[in-house]
């Protein structure tokens, strides 16, 4: 019988809120900051974020990403229609 493994990583569901947005910010602190937006820019694109219809719990419902995620990186772009920024 084969067992099953599981992705600890896809169970972020399971991780106590502060630990799982604690492991985020972790990871987007240690971004290369030639990758990554200024905080200015970080902080109105988290704006547009919030006054979206499509955030969920911290999610883009049309991507599926985590926003503070995506918002940092320069190459990323907001994913809607009518793309914020």
């Amino acid at each position: 019988m084969e067992s099953k493994r599981i992705c600890r990583k896809c169970l972020l569901y399971e991780m106590a809120e502060q630990e799982a947005y604690q492991s985020l910010y972790t990871y987007i602190s240690q971004i290369d900051a030639e990758l990554k937006v200024n905080d200015e820019i970080y902080k109105r694109r988290l704006q547009y974020c919030r006054e979206c219809d499509s955030l969920l719990n911290g999610m883009c419902r049309i991507c599926g990403c985590f926003v503070e995620m995506r918002a940092v990186m320069k190459k990323n772009s907001c994913p809607g229609t009518n793309a914020k920024w």
